[in-house]
């Protein structure tokens, strides 16, 4: 079976794209519905856990600001793992006959997207700081090292993300939803929570 899933590529520019107008507009989701829709917004959840915790390492932020941006962080990371989630069923949904006599991959096409997400992060802000004024020549270059090593893994990871896709829905690989189950945020699970009112 032909992978229904849009190419990686256009993912990626997906990706790419939304940090990069993000940071001049207001977050807005471009797709109403499909699988871009989902990459969209699982990636928006990796834009803002990015900046709260920015806001959070702040020297001056007092302990009442970093005691809000860590709950929101909590909040954000919990919201990017469901939908890494969303992502994976998806692609289970898509799949008419699975191969379940087929390997099974280390890590989801959900997952793979959720690295290339905060990979598109990373690039957006390193080449920031290459941009800005006050740089020193020495520091520039340690940052534009640091961009052609991530320009390298964003490239490398790209790759093993579209043979994935294609060797998933070729039946060569196995694909499953690995449910990320944390504990932290259920007030059932987390002894600090329940224990609260005790």
């Amino acid at each position: 079976m032909k992978s229904p899933l849009p190419p990686v590529s256009e993912i990626t520019a997906l990706q790419i794209e939304t940090v990069e107008r993000w940071h001049r507009e207001p977050i807005a989701n471009p797709y109403d519905d499909g699988f871009k829709q989902l990459v969209c917004k699982q990636h928006e959840f990796n834009y803002r856990l990015w900046h709260e915790e920015d806001t959070a390492r702040s020297p001056s932020a007092g302990d009442t600001e970093i005691a809000n941006v860590k709950r929101a962080i909590d909040g954000f990371n919990q919201a990017r793992n469901d939908m890494i989630e969303k992502l994976d069923d998806a692609i289970t949904a898509m799949i008419d006959q699975p191969n379940t006599d087929a390997p099974i991959n280390t890590e989801t096409p959900g997952s793979a997207i959720d690295r290339l997400s905060i990979m598109s992060l990373r690039l957006y802000h390193y080449r920031e700081q290459a941009d800005r004024d006050g740089i020193d020549a020495e520091q520039k270059q340690k940052v534009l090292d640091r961009i052609a090593l991530c320009e390298q893994q964003h490239a490398d990871l790209s790759k093993s993300l579209q043979e994935l896709i294609d060797d998933v829905f070729a039946g060569r690989k196995q694909h499953r939803t690995y449910r990320q189950m944390k504990m932290y945020n259920d007030p059932t699970l987390n002894p600090a929570i329940y224990n609260a009112g005790k």
